[in-house]
C-alpha cells in the first residue's frame, strides 16, 4: 500500500464553501490552504483536514 498523498481529498473542495461569504474556495497546494478571495482569508489544512474557523484563518490581500 502506498503512502497517503500530502494534503486533502480534492473532492471535498466541491462540498466546502467560505463560512463567511459562502463563496467557492480555491485550493493552494503549496501553502496547504483553502483560499476565499471575497473574504480575503486563507483557511489552513492540517493533517488533511480543512480548519474552517475564522479565528484560525490568515488574512490575505
Amino acid at each position: 500500500m502506498s503512502a497517503p498523498e500530502r494534503g486533502f481529498d480534492r473532492h471535498m473542495l466541491e462540498a466546502l464553501v467560505c463560512p463567511i461569504t459562502k463563496a467557492q474556495l480555491r485550493y493552494d497546494a503549496a501553502a496547504q490552504e483553502l483560499v476565499s478571495r471575497p473574504a480575503h482569508l486563507a483557511f489552513p489544512i492540517r493533517n488533511g483536514i480543512p480548519i474552517m474557523l475564522v479565528d484560525e484563518a490568515r488574512e490575505i490581500d
